[in-house]
């Protein structure tokens, strides 16, 4: 066992190390440590670890010796062998105490190795060959062909040393063992009280947490040695980012099952070495010849140990998927034609496992009738493993080793024991003891079938990401002799599930804690061999001649028993898996073989019930206050992946499907429209122009979409140039899903989700409010003669008898009408109580708190302030917004008429209103150059007029009193603007009518009330700019009228004509048209947007019509089929879905998105249609099939007649022969003239 141990990383060396207190040396592992690199045996305070040590074995040795003194005398062998078994148990007690406090400091050793391998040109000078070298790779390079030769020089356990080394250098986080608590906690953590005994210190281990606090800082500290004396001395955090950071174990023997959280894929993982990602370390690892590694060691591996460790070193190199690794297996396997004997081994391995298996399944099933006598057992037993296990995680070597050396130690004991006194009796309890550990004995597996688990983990990552080729070579390889590792491991699974027995009910027998991980790496490994899809593989699985399909049928079925009452998380995993494997056997086929294959031996009463216990059991979790729906196999997500397989099943099975309906059955309603309400169903094209139709769980971030965004969505998306509004709509899909994350965020705010759920109440009580504030100011300002108290009587009473009206209204009919008209009686009574410009007052301050409000649900409905200042600033409605609340705070403090352009919030509340001002922006461009062009006409018509009709431009005028013409001198516009709501002073001086003007002489009068508007160009201009355009028949009606007499009378008649003509007729009427036309098209296109709403699929464009006299009718098509939501969540569900665990439908539209191809949107189709015409065709098929038929049996008939006749004739004509023959002898002389 000493030799076992020794083989991970020298803990025997570092053993001999610190006892012998040595300085002079220390390890050198794989030749890269030197002298230089001592270690102070006080670092970590390692003496006491040994002491500890020392104490153990002395204790033992003591209780030996009590034992023997006060022991009674018995029979000399069985003596012995009871003292055998003690210092056995005791020398693994030991054993396990000195692995757990050196494990921190073998794991710190090898984290530093593993840094040196990353960066091994740190170790040599600048600018040196050596340093070159390492920095192109050679170091790993040659380390990596190195490890070949010593498997060629039998040198086992240093291969061994050098497969983990470079595993460890693909390991995310590595760590001295499993942390229960971050060290933060155990700084912060109350130290635990000593007890009183005085024996007790020396006694007394540290608990848990102290003891790993103790251990990490041991770690750290030999650590920080090593690195010191490598890299020269740094900081603790100098160079940590680009070194070793510790944190969970390292990878499991099996490997993860796939990586649970989002941002999967080959890139996605990083290590915190050097900032390369996990797939930068694989591939470079790959271009040293690491993938030509692991072939050569798993064709050419002499031993287990070795084998094992080249299949966890390529599991590290594959893991996430990693293509480049995958291409490079592929080609190395096909190019040097080894893959007979590469995929022989694991073929090999495979029926060696299945055969350990059949060979000691009887023995499980016999010790059966055992069961209920050793229940109590059994439930103690993993209590008392419980409490004996170390606390820190033991590594997946050490444990094996350990294992193998405790079998070894008990059989040998168990052996000499029956050699020894075959006839032994023991006492009543070590016999139940010796029963537990029998029943525990039968319930572990085999070396050769653990070895499976690893096997199937590496052939799953080779076909990840639903690689095609590598599927195909699993069943294929093209050579001599083929191995068929599919259906091998679709063998294993129907053996190691007990179908070999002939039960399947009884799987719940064959099914436990020890081989349920491996059973679902099994179904894992089928799954992946069959997405994509690859329809070769599945008809492979579908048709095997064992009982595989049936075994993953029972699996969802069946509620395996026992190990379902103690561990139901691992029969839903179990079922979770059982469901998605038979997805993927079905998925992405026309045909319905695999379904009715699958449905052959399945009730569908057992599958929904299996739904509806499942909801059942989740909802009962979720109401104990379990968190259930976040885990991957937590019940109600099981349930809805069974439901979906039961989706996909009912298009092949009638009662399936009336079952599946939430109407259909009164127990179990709830549970059935749940998975429905939470299902959806999309329609893609493939690449080669085929659809199909997927179903998939809505995630549960869709739910956040608000309803606004949905109508917004739906009523402004834009079609394109082919009449399909995809493109809009793909590209809205990404500010939807930022959306919702957003609301997700935004529900763990409640004050500010309220405010934002209810944002067009915030928007109807704000223009209500404007238009309530501008009919007061229109009817009373400038607020005379309203003061409060001084209403008359009737009109008083008046109020209070509609306050009362409306009370009534609002308490009988709580209508909105009601409310309006009870807040509009209310604030006239407070008007007309308190006075009209504190109520008005009070209106606008209320006015500007609920439009703060409004934009506080604004910003919560859309995020602008997550979005940047950028988007924020070009954000043209929260611009809007934010202008709406500024004018709102100028009409409070500055003036009241800034509220009249509040009004114009009702263009953009009213759709209509928009349409009208978009008449003239539309085409702006077109108006403004047709404006121009009237300028120009204008001002050439004033050049004219200014040379050949100055004496014409003569206007009567009004003039203003002298009194009134201006305000004083002293008094500005603005302050006339701002105070002129009350009258100036007691004087009433702006409250008075104008003053009395003074009677002038008729001829004055006449004289002043005329002037000349044409004494220079700029007057003459502005004269026909303004008289000119504004007069039906143009300038020549303000103008003088002229005598005939005069010599110009022609020439101003043909200036009145061409002004009117050119530019009343033509250019004001251009500019109309333009305007009309436009608001026309702007109506009809409006009218033409709802007539496609509700006439046309948003999705395939295809119209209502097409949907006439067929099985699926328009609105179930637009709903079901092609429901534009659903396509969304598709979109979410493969942003938020981890890329290793896409189906291959899920894969096709990832790489399409990503590519941002829409071709998988379906256009001008359904399959709803081309399934009704390929009806009409196989109609039309079939009846001239059975035509085709009744005439070959015609034909066969005439054909028989034909055969027969000509027997007939043929007969008759060998008769006619005869008789002739017979008839006419050649003796006879016949007269031929005589008659007969």
């Amino acid at each position: 066992m000493s030799d076992k141990m020794s083989s991970f990383l020298h803990i025997g060396d570092i053993c001999s190390l610190y006892a012998e207190g040595s300085t002079n040396g220390f390890i050198s592992t794989l030749g890269l440590v030197d002298d230089r690199c001592v270690v102070q045996p006080e670092a970590g305070d390692l003496n006491n670890l040994f002491l500890k040590s020392h104490n153990i074995v002395q204790k033992t040795a003591m209780s030996w010796r009590l034992s023997a003194r006060n022991a009674a005398r018995r029979d000399s062998v069985l003596a012995a062998s009871r003292d055998y078994r003690n210092i056995i148990e005791r020398l693994q007690d030991i054993v396990s105490a000195l692995e757990d406090r050196l494990r921190p400091l073998v794991q710190a050793e090898l984290s530093v190795l593993v840094d040196v391998l990353h960066r091994p040109e740190l170790l040599f000078p600048e600018n040196t060959d050596a340093r070159r070298k390492c920095e192109s790779g050679g170091f790993i390079c040659k380390l990596i062909k190195h490890t070949k030769q010593l498997l060629e020089e039998n040198e086992e356990k240093l291969c061994i040393k050098v497969l983990q080394t470079l595993r460890e250098m693909m390991t995310k986080d590595r760590g001295y063992g499993e942390k229960l608590i971050s060290i933060d906690e155990l700084d912060n953590a109350e130290l635990p009280q000593a007890p009183d005994s005085e024996n007790a210190t020396e006694e007394q281990e540290p608990s848990p947490p102290l003891r790993q606090l103790e251990d990490h800082k041991r770690g750290e500290a030999l650590r920080q040695i090593l690195v010191n004396r490598y890299y020269g001395n740094i900081r603790p955090s100098g160079r940590r980012e680009s070194l070793t950071s510790f944190g969970n174990g390292p990878l499991s023997p099996g490997g993860p099952s796939k990586p649970g959280g989002g941002g999967g894929g080959s890139g996605s993982s990083a290590v915190s070495r050097a900032e390369m990602s996990l797939a930068d370390v694989q591939c470079h690892l790959d271009k040293e010849g690491a993938s030509n590694l692991v072939i050569d060691l798993i064709m050419n591996a002499s031993s287990d140990r070795v084998f094992h460790e080249s299949i966890l070193l390529a599991i590290a190199l594959l893991e996430g998927g990693n293509t480049t690794i995958q291409h490079s297996f592929f080609c190395r396997l096909t190019e040097d034609k080894k893959s007979e004997k590469f995929f022989k081994v694991f073929y090999d391995r495979m029926k060696v496992a299945q055969q350990e298996i059949k060979a000691t399944v009887t023995v499980n099933t016999s010790d059966l009738g055992n069961k209920k006598k050793d229940d109590e057992v059994d439930r103690d037993a993993p209590s008392r493993k419980k409490a004996k296990e170390p606390v820190t995680q033991i590594t997946e070597e050490v444990r094996d080793q350990l294992l193998e050396a405790s079998a070894a130690t008990r059989k040998a004991f168990s052996a000499f024991r029956r050699e020894a006194d075959p006839d032994d009796h023991y006492q009543p309890g070590e016999g139940a003891q010796a029963a537990a550990d029998k029943a525990k004995d039968d319930l572990e597996m085999s070396a050769v079938v653990t070895i499976m688990q690893p096997i199937l983990r590496f052939l799953q990552l080779l076909c990840e990401n639903h690689n095609r080729d590598l599927q195909n070579f699993l069943r294929c390889q093209n050579n001599k002799t083929n191995y068929n590792l599919v259906c091998e491991t679709l063998q294993f699974l129907d053996c190691i599930c007990g179908s070999t027995t002939g039960g399947l009910g009884l799987l719940g027998l064959y099914i436990n804690e020890k081989n349920v991980a491996l059973i679902n790496q099994t179904l894992e490994s089928l799954t992946e061999y069959c997405q994509g899809p690859c329809h070769e593989n599945q008809n492979c699985i579908a048709t095997h001649e064992s009982n595989g399909i049936d075994i993953i049928t029972a699996l969802i079925l069946n509620d395996i028993n026992p190990l379902g009452k103690k561990r139901m998380d691992l029969v839903l995993e179990l079922k979770n898996n059982a469901s998605k494997l038979l997805l993927a056997i079905m998925e992405s086929r026309h045909d319905s073989e695999n379904a009715e294959r699958i449905l052959y031996n399945m009730r569908p009463k057992e599958l929904v019930e299996v739904i509806k216990k499942a909801y059942m059991q989740g909802e009962v979790e979720f109401e104990d206050g379990e968190n259930g729906e976040e885990g991957a196999a937590s019940p109600r997500n099981v349930g809805h992946n069974i439901y979906i397989l039961a989706h996909q099943l009912a298009r092949h099975n009638k009662e399936l499907q009336s079952m599946l309906k939430p109407g259909g059955q009164v127990d179990g309603d709830a549970a059935l429209g749940f998975y429905a309400k939470h299902t959806a169903q999309i329609e893609i094209v493939r690449q080669d122009r085929t659809m199909e139709q997927i179903v998939f769980p809505v995630p549960s971030i869709c739910e956040f979409l608000t309803k606004e965004s949905k109508l917004r969505i739906y009523y402004t998306t834009e079609r394109d140039e082919q009449g399909s509004k995809i493109n809009d709509f793909f590209l809205r899909s990404e500010d939807l899903f930022n959306e919702m994350n957003w609301q997700k965020k935004l529900r763990a705010q409640p004050v500010l989700y309220w405010c934002a759920r209810n944002m067009s109440f915030w928007s109807s009580i704000s223009f209500n409010l404007a238009v309530l504030m501008n009919l007061l100011v229109a009817f009373f300002y400038p607020f005379r003669g309203v003061r409060g108290g001084t209403l008359e009587p009737h009109w008083s009473g008046l109020l209070w008898t509609a306050m009362l009206v409306s009370l009534a209204i609002v308490v009988a009919l709580p209508k909105p009408h009601g409310v309006r008209a009870l807040i509009a009686s209310t604030i006239l009574r407070l008007i007309f109580s308190v006075g009209l410009q504190p109520t008005l007052f009070l209106l606008g301050a209320f006015n500007v708190c609920n439009k703060i409000i409004f934009l506080m649900s604004f910003v919560g409905n859309c995020g602008t302030f997550t979005r940047g200042y950028r988007a924020m600033v070009l954000d043209v409605e929260f611009l809007y917004h934010l202008l709406y609340l500024l004018i709102c705070a100028m009409g409070l403090f500055v003036h009241e008429f800034f509220y009249s352009l509040l009004l114009f919030d009702l263009v953009y509340r009213e759709e209509t209103l928009l349409n009208v001002i978009k008449s003239v922006t539309r085409n702006g461009r077109s108006i403004i150059l047709t404006a121009v062009l009237a300028l120009i006409l204008v001002y050439l018509f004033s050049i004219v007029g200014y040379l050949f009709f100055k004496d014409d431009f003569i206007l009567e005028v009004d003039r203003l009193p002298n009194d009134t013409a201006l305000p004083d001198a002293g008094e500005s516009l603005a302050s006339e603007f701002l105070h002129s709501d009350v009258c100036r002073g007691e004087t009433g001086e702006n409250c008075s009518p104008t003053a009395p003007q003074e009677e002038l002489p008729p001829a004055e009068e006449t004289e002043q009330d005329q002037e000349h508007t044409c004494e220079t160009l700029l007057m003459c201009i502005v004269t026909v700019l303004s008289h000119g355009l504004r007069s039906g028949g143009g300038v020549g009606d303000v103008l003088r009228k002229p005598s005939k007499e005069e010599p110009l009378f022609a020439a101003r008649v043909i200036y009145d004509l061409l002004f009117f003509f050119m530019v009343i007729i033509i250019v004001l009427n251009l500019i109309f048209g333009v305007i009309i036309d436009t608001f026309a098209d702007l109506r009809s296109e409006k009218q033409k947007k709802e007539e496609i709403l509700k006439t046309t699929c948003f999705i395939c464009g295809l119209e209502r019509d097409k949907f006439d006299n067929k099985t699926v009718t328009f609105e179930e098509h637009i709903q079901e089929e092609h429901n534009m939501w659903h396509y969304l969540c598709f979109i979410v569900l493969v942003k938020v879905k981890d890329s290793t665990e896409y189906t291959g439908p899920e894969s096709y539209v990832a790489e399409m998105i990503k590519e941002r191809n829409l071709d998988w949107f379906p256009r001008m189709r359904a399959m709803s249609l081309v399934s009704s015409d390929s009806e009409g065709e196989q109609n039309e098929l079939r009846n001239l099939q059975e035509k085709l038929e009744s005439t070959m049996k015609l034909v066969t008939n005439l054909s028989g007649q034909l055969s027969e006749l000509k027997d007939q004739m043929t007969e008759q004509r060998k008769q006619k022969q005869r008789i002739g023959l017979l008839g006419h002898p050649p003796h006879m002389n016949v007269n031929p003239q005589q008659p007969a």
